[in-house]
């Protein structure tokens, strides 16, 4: 049983890993969409707060709703560019109207997404485990360098500082255990900031300039405004969410040893069905099971649910406090990238140990793997392939989680189904780990 310090450290862990992520979206948003200072600041703590709150009815659950898995739910990048086109041509009322329609969608359509599992066995999993990992690792050396279109990309002194950052969590790991070794990231972040501030990289001026306390209301922006064709494509974005966070409950169903069955996928869409309606009320994003925070689980090893109700509350409070929110952006860009390597490495390294129990002998199941990791990390790679196709479709396309996952289940079915050696029963015990 973890006290309560350590589910607060621990738990403080799980949110450093997914700050980044969870903060710039509404900097991107708000940047495009030209936003004030005060509303940028409420976009922020808003996000926060509902991050928190979309979390703990995750991970706390009912019989209906909730994966009851050590998940962390954050804002899906996949939103920002459909939310900004929506707000640009009509207005942002119209862009949380979609969210909201969206979120109901979501969780009406559960029940029949869950129907799909039995189309997900052990290759397909390993496949779109594999594939989330490896779409992670751009995002992680960008940071290496110093982030995307930072004048200091690719300075030696990035590049360093991610390394001390990433050799201090190894070393933490190769000679500690037990609670220090779990908290082997923190500990890395915070060497790495130390260092970083000696070498004046660490600016304390947004943590000077944020207010004490906001409350977080609900409509900031106005009530919300329907329009059909807003709708429709945040609908398209909350499907690309439901096929990454059914990814992600995968992945973690395989680091923490539960089976996962059809009622708890239909359970975790919900939840977010439900967190999306909250995005949209507080006038924040759509939510989705972040990944990142799979690889922190595996490197760690601690799978309590403990921990993220911690980081729930955690990040409920730093929606309340934005002068402490901001105190955690001053962590530089390169030590984040040097921690991201360890964490995201450790996505990739759970995809491939879950396809090590696939029989790669045979040429059915290489070929699924083979060509699904290669569609997913080669539309991810160079999304401008797809610049000439309309817009919607392009969304779509560009995602190497969707693409790949798509083409490891109709790989699947055409492969495995016309060679008649895995019936739809028996791919569903495989994926629950039943027997037929």
């Amino acid at each position: 049983m973890l006290s309560k310090q350590k589910i607060f450290t621990l738990g403080f862990q799980h949110v450093l890993a997914m700050y980044a992520g969870a903060v710039v979206v509404p900097l991107i948003i708000g940047g495009a969409l030209k936003l004030t200072q005060a509303q940028m600041a409420y976009l922020i703590a808003a996000d926060l707060f509902t991050c928190g709150l979309a979390t703990l009815i995750q991970v706390l659950g009912t019989r209906y709703i909730g994966i009851k898995l050590p998940v962390v739910l954050g804002c899906t990048f996949t939103a920002v560019g459909p939310i900004i086109a929506i707000a640009s041509t009509t207005n942002i009322p119209t862009a949380y109207g979609a969210i909201i329609v969206a979120g109901i969608f979501v969780a009406l359509a559960a029940p029949l997404f869950g129907k799909l599992l039995r189309f997900f066995p052990t290759v397909v999993i390993g496949s779109v485990v594999t594939i989330i990992g490896l779409s992670l690792i751009p995002v992680a050396m960008n940071n290496v360098a110093g982030g995307q279109g930072s004048p200091d990309f690719g300075q030696p002194r990035n590049l360093l500082l991610a390394l001390l950052t990433l050799a201090i969590i190894l070393i933490v790991n190769r000679f500690f255990s037990g609670f220090v070794r779990a908290i082997s990231v923190l500990i890395g972040l915070a060497v790495g900031t130390t260092v970083a501030y000696f070498l004046g990289m660490v600016n304390f001026g947004a943590v000077s300039s944020a207010s004490a306390i906001s409350i977080v209301q609900p409509f900031y922006f106005g009530a919300p405004q329907f329009n059909l064709a807003a709708i429709v494509t945040m609908i398209i974005v909350c499907i690309i969410g439901m096929v990454e966070s059914t990814g992600t409950y995968f992945a973690l169903s395989k680091v923490t040893g539960k089976e996962l069955k059809e009622q708890d996928i239909v359970g975790g869409l919900r939840a977010e069905g439900l967190a999306i309606v909250l995005g949209g009320l507080f006038n924040a994003f759509p939510y989705t099971s972040f990944s990142q925070n799979v690889g922190l689980v595996s490197l760690t090893g601690v799978k309590s649910r403990d921990v993220m109700f911690g980081a729930g509350f955690i990040m409920i409070l730093l929606g309340l406090l934005p002068k402490l929110a901001a105190l955690t952006t001053v962590i530089p860009n390169p030590v984040l990238g040097g921690a991201m390597v360890a964490m995201f490495g450790m996505v990739v390294a759970s995809g491939i140990t879950i396809l090590s129990h696939v029989d790669l002998r045979q040429n059915e199941n290489l070929l699924i793997a083979a060509c699904s990791i290669a569609v997913g990390l080669g539309s991810s790679a160079v999304p401008q392939m797809f610049d000439h196709l309309p817009e919607t479709l392009k969304m779509l396309c560009t995602n190497g989680i969707v693409t790949g996952s798509v083409t490891a289940v109709l790989l699947n079915l055409l492969l495995m189904h016309s060679k008649g050696t895995v019936s739809s029963v028996e791919m569903a015990a495989q994926t629950t780990g039943q027997e037929v």
